[in-house]
């Protein structure tokens, strides 16, 4: 069974909108509220360097989904999670975590976090650590009502890309991630399950790499030249991440070219050990081409590579190959040495992955001719300086055919600066006119909110005894319990609730509280005469007239009385009925009582209607089935029209009208389920006032 429906998704950027870095990126759809990656801007420090939280509800975010250990996607998780009122659950991979743990605390230590601007401290991050969920690839997890799981996504150890599924429309995040394999981690995965929205990286916008034994060539020529002229080599690095790719590199060339063993390569990092325990504990993650090295021997255990913990313990006396972190020479060892070196010529930078504007790696690419110091001091730039991408981020050829690929509906680009992002869109648009494909493409900016409708078949599965009988005929009517889990809905027999589902059947006990102006015997006696068994009991003390089956009236002080029954639709009628004519006791106050305490009204409104006339008063006495049924009518189905000239009650039940006979009590209804309902109540009604066949 499937019905349709119309539904908003809403997409906003609050980082990596027309920009690189800080990415964050929030999804709304069906109520539910997901957020991914959560990092700083490496140009910038303090709260300046934040997602734009301030455009959102953290309270109101469900999940937090984190692609991998890069500052600029996971730096600003410990603030989200203890300086504002997020109480979401976070999810990543299992190496990720691991990697995020070292990767904060370095950037805590030797970035800009580290000043009187910091924006979380050791314990912050420790007690983040408690709060991370982790899942393998391809782990299908629920929580909060939604569905995903991830697919590997190249770019770094432990990255993923998530696929996210919230009532039947499937969401891509890609993150950053690599088509292309290196030298120790697989290319990003293809999904299985085609998306129908995919938010993908734009950082390269269309340009293309070359091919990668290209660049490791001109990579390890311009350090051995550097090297031979007599000169130092800077390679400004993260801890971890492309380094170990650089790393595993120069190892091979150094092995293969026995006139370098007398340069020394530096891996200056206080972290080295602990990460490369790292990835040597997850080297089941890596490629082909790790796992068979492993059989020789651990490939993470360098012969030519030596750990640095700090510039104390750097003999800076000749030639040689710094791997420093920061990446980008914001601060740290690697702005030391650069501050240090810059103004040699011998000297060489060798920058291998990608710079956000607004940093000094991003600047020294322009070719200054004069920088800026730590200390303030201006001074001439002579080092030569080299851009060599090793950066694992897609270029236009792999994002273009991932797409194709894929085929999805609408494209959300985000992680790349304004002017390539708007290249890329065009050029994808042009590719997908030219494959005869419709694919809207969307390139917000941050705090931009990208707005789109699904129009979704929702389905309705039947199970158990249900599906057994239900014969698959176009336009046929079927009835059951319908019961919805998250998005997913399932319609089957009440008896099969607990076979099909974790709930269970139930009881509901009603209490109603009445005023009751009569002695209780009197009102048994009044009980008796409108249903079949009644009878007067007394619990603690107190009168309690049960009338079968299952509905008791208690006496209580001042005048009151309590009704109380088991909740099923006879109950209910015959409970409705009772509170119907004890309400007749309040409508005229200090009316006179009969001989047995009865006020008349009610005496009146008991009698049948042959013709008795009141000896008192001389008026013809009604039949009390009119007012009752009127009323309980009224009550089921709303408000009941009265034709006084046909001596009928007209009731609506939405575009169905039905006429009943005041008399005969025939109900005249073109709606057969309509139809038969009203007869119920009706028969429940006078069964209840006359335990005899009233012939409906």
């Amino acid at each position: 069974l499937k019905y349709k429906g119309k539904n908003l998704m809403e997409i906003t950027p609050l980082g990596a909108g027309q920009e690189v870095g800080r990415s964050c990126l929030v999804l709304k759809y069906k109520g539910k509220n997901i957020m991914f990656d959560c990092g700083v801007h490496p140009a910038y420090s303090g709260l300046v360097a934040l997602p734009y939280f301030d455009n959102v509800d953290p309270s109101e975010i469900d999940l937090l989904l984190v692609t991998h250990f890069h500052i600029d996607h996971s730096a600003a998780l410990p603030y989200f999670l203890f300086k504002t009122n997020f109480k979401g659950r976070v999810f990543m991979t299992h190496s990720t975590k691991a990697i995020y743990r070292l990767m904060l605390a370095d950037f805590a230590r030797v970035g800009k976090a580290a000043t009187e601007e910091q924006i979380f401290d050791e314990n912050d991050l420790q007690r983040s650590m408690e709060r991370i969920e982790v899942l393998d690839y391809h782990q299908e997890v629920e929580a909060c009502g939604v569905r995903f799981w991830s697919y590997a996504a190249g770019h770094v150890l432990g990255a993923a890309m998530f696929m996210v599924d919230i009532a039947g429309v499937k969401f891509l995040y890609t993150g950053d991630y690599s088509r292309e394999e290196d030298r120790h981690l697989k290319g990003a995965e293809i999904p299985s399950i085609p998306p129908d929205i995919i938010c993908v990286e734009s950082t390269y916008g269309v340009q293309t790499h070359l091919p990668l034994y290209e660049r490791e060539k001109l990579y390890t020529e311009v350090i051995a030249r550097s090297l031979q002229r007599g000169g130092r080599v800077l390679c400004p690095v993260f801890a971890l991440g492309r380094t170990q790719e650089l790393l595993l590199l120069l190892e091979e060339y150094w092995a293969s070219n026995p006139e370098l063993h007398r340069y020394p390569i530096y891996y200056a990092s206080p972290l080295a050990k602990r990460c490369m325990s790292v990835y040597q504990t997850y080297i089941n993650q890596m490629n082909d081409k790790i796992k068979n090295k492993v059989a020789q021997g651990n490939p993470f255990d360098f012969k030519y590579i030596q750990n640095l913990a700090g510039i104390s313990d750097f003999d800076d006396t000749g030639p040689c190959v710094v791997f420093a972190s920061p990446g980008m020479l914001q601060s740290g060892l690697s702005r030391q040495l650069f501050d240090r070196w810059c103004q040699n010529s011998k000297n060489a930078l060798v920058i291998p992955g990608y710079c956000p504007e607004g940093t000094l790696a991003k600047h020294v690419l322009t070719e200054p001719k004069e920088v800026q110091l730590l200390s303030g001091q201006v001074v001439p730039l002579k080092m030569s300086v080299h851009y060599i991408s090793f950066s694992a981020h897609a270029d236009y050829t792999q994002t273009s055919e991932f797409l194709s690929t894929l085929n999805p509906a609408k494209i959300v680009l985000v992680h790349g600066e304004a002017n390539e992002m708007g290249r890329m869109k065009s050029a994808l648009q042009r590719r997908f006119e030219n494959e005869g494909k419709s694919i809207e493409i969307f390139n917000p900016k941050n705090c931009q909110t990208v707005s789109m409708e699904f129009k979704v078949d929702k389905h309705v599965r039947a199970v158990g005894k249900l599906a057994d009988r239900i014969e698959m005929k176009k336009g046929q009517e079927v009835s059951g319990l319908l019961v919805q889990k998250g998005f997913k809905h399932t319609l089957l027999e009440p008896e099969d609730l607990q076979t099909y589902t974790q709930l269970s059947a139930g009881t509901v006990l009603q209490k109603q509280t009445i005023p009751v102006q009569i002695p209780f015997l009197a009102l048994k006696d009044q009980m008796a005469s409108i249903f079949s068994k009644v009878k007067l009991e007394q619990r603690k003390g107190k009168e309690v007239i049960c009338i079968e089956p299952g509905v008791e009236l208690h006496s209580q002080e001042d005048s009151m009385a309590v009704l109380q029954w088991k909740s099923d639709p006879i109950t209910d009628t015959i409970a409705d009925s009772i509170v119907a004519v004890l309400m007749q006791l309040q409508m005229k106050p200090g009316v006179k009582k009969a001989s047995n305490g009865v006020p008349y009204r009610v005496m009146k409104s008991l009698a049948r209607d042959q013709g008795e006339v009141d000896t008192k008063t001389g008026e013809k006495l009604f039949n009390p089935e009119a007012t009752l049924i009127d009323e309980v009518l009224e009550s089921i189905f709303g408000k009941v029209e009265v034709d006084s000239s046909q001596k009928a009650w007209i009731v609506n039940v939405g575009d169905v009208r039905a006429t009943i006979d005041m008399q005969t009590h025939r109900v005249d209804c073109k709606d057969e389920r309509v139809e038969s309902q009203i007869r119920v109540a009706i028969k429940r009604i006078v069964q209840a006032l006359y335990p005899i066949d009233c012939g409906c």
